[in-house]
């Protein structure tokens, strides 16, 4: 690859990372209940991406047997988004993301159950590593604490993330990325709909504009640069690259917010953000 090319696409792979990173501050500041926020955030996610995939002629088809695998997949986005959303509700920037940060390790746990693939030893002990970065998150194990239930909301979150990729991971080869994520958001909507009537939606006035930059930067083009990246590096370069998104999520949170980590939060995500360094390494080796 040609420098010049190289350090565009590294550009651009960042640039993915970043409008990612949003969501953090963007879950924070939104003032409406979780499952009006991530229902507005899909049927608006959902609409671009739609007439993105009409604009670039992807077909829509799926055949009948991976319906239902697509589906499952839309329940666990949903109730990723809707459990990390609750986590940056109850804590801060910081802890949210670097709750939801524990998906790698997570991954790498569930995989050999899920797809049969060979359990390696390296694994618990990343996982450990990732259990003591939890314990400087959580500042006591009381359940009454906000942020020990952050805590254990990100990393549900993590668990469900980890599960939808692993579900999904059998079905990319198949079809186009933006189809899928479509699809998901199909589901989601459908599925928070109700939400949207039940539970005070009135904010959607006054926060259209963050809730709108939600779908469009973090969702539509956060994720799809984030696809098209897999066509220009290894998915292993693209995980170690992504682990660069509590920084910048942090970072956005000290600017935007005034949310500045207390040391014992530092700790526990450098503990985690290593395990995960660690992991995209070994899989690239």
């Amino acid at each position: 690859m040609h420098k010049k090319l190289y350090i565009r696409y590294l550009i651009e792979l960042n640039l993915a990372m970043l409008f990612i990173s949003t969501s953090g501050a963007l879950g924070r500041y939104i003032d409406m209940p979780v499952p009006v926020i991530i229902g507005f955030r899909a049927i608006m996610a959902g609409i671009l991406l739609f007439v993105f995939c009409l604009w670039k002629r992807i077909s829509f088809d799926t055949e009948p047997n991976d319906r239902p695998t697509i589906f499952l997949g839309g329940i666990l986005m949903g109730l990723h988004w809707i459990t990390y959303f609750y986590s940056l509700k109850l804590s801060n920037v910081a802890i949210g993301m670097l709750s939801i940060f524990t998906y790698p390790v997570i991954t790498a746990l569930l995989e050999p159950l899920l797809l049969k693939t060979k359990f390696q030893k390296i694994h618990l002990l990343l996982a450990l590593l990732v259990l003591i970065g939890i314990y400087f998150l959580v500042p006591d194990l009381n359940l009454n604490n906000s942020y020990t239930k952050a805590v254990g909301l990100g990393v549900l979150s993590a668990f469900c993330y980890s599960l939808r990729n692993l579900i999904m991971k059998t079905k990319i080869n198949s079809y186009n990325g933006s189809v899928l994520m479509w699809y998901q958001l199909v589901v989601i909507s459908l599925f928070l709909l109700p939400f949207l009537f039940f539970m005070d939606s009135s904010g959607i006035k006054e926060q259209w504009q963050p809730t709108l930059i939600l779908a469009l930067l973090t969702t539509a083009i956060g994720h799809t640069l984030f696809l098209v990246s897999f066509k220009r590096f290894s998915i292993t370069t693209a995980s170690i690259i992504s682990s660069i998104q509590p920084v910048y999520g942090i970072i956005i949170g000290i600017l935007f917010l005034g949310e500045i980590p207390v040391l014992s939060t530092i700790i526990g995500g450098i503990l985690i953000l290593i395990s995960v360094i660690i992991e995209s390494i070994r899989m690239y080796k």
